[in-house]
């Protein structure tokens, strides 16, 4: 082999390594087996705060029932441990007192604290479960864990309702908070 040869053969050989050393530099990582799926992702744009270490008032109200008075709510998303506390008191006919010969029984009620599936089983009078009752009450204080949200807000019921057919109307007085 003449000397030119040798040099060409040398070259096509230095540059041949240079390829293959490059080429074996490069990184590729094969995807991970438990890498989320991009279905899996919340879209920054669309991830809402955590309410966590919030509170929020639901019902603060004097109002009247008849047959029942229905109050929506709703958890926020990303809520890991909402908590529902308050107390109501209900009245025959006039605030923090009876009527004359109304008895406390007269002043009870049914209180409820539904979901949407079951607030939708309630509203066509179909028997269901509540996530929390209190029957034939008429001065209730309420301490309720409700399931975490996720990445959806959960949309609750807080239902009263009147015990008897034929009862008279009530005053109640209520004042329930979400805590975070």
């Amino acid at each position: 082999m003449n000397y030119k040869t040798r040099i060409r053969v040398r070259l096509f050989l230095l540059l041949a390594a240079l390829t293959l050393a490059v080429a074996a530099c490069q990184n590729k990582k094969p995807p991970a087996e438990d890498a989320p799926l991009p279905a899996d992702r919340i879209a920054p744009s669309s991830v809402a705060p955590s309410p966590v270490g919030t509170n929020q008032t639901i019902l603060h109200k004097t109002f009247t029932v008849k047959s029942s008075a229905i109050f929506p709510f709703e958890i926020p998303p990303r809520a890991v441990r909402p908590h529902l506390h308050g107390i109501f008191e209900s009245f025959v006919s006039q605030l923090h007192g009876t009527s004359r010969g109304a008895s406390d029984d007269e002043a009870n009620l049914d209180f409820l604290i539904l979901n949407a599936e079951q607030y939708a089983d309630f509203a066509s009078d179909r028997p269901g479960d509540a996530i929390f009752s209190a029957e034939a009450s008429h001065n209730q204080s309420i301490n309720v864990d409700l399931p975490a949200s996720l990445g959806q807000p959960v949309k609750y019921y807080l239902v009263f309702r009147s015990s008897a057919g034929k009862a008279p109307a009530k005053v109640v007085e209520a004042d329930f908070q979400l805590d975070f």
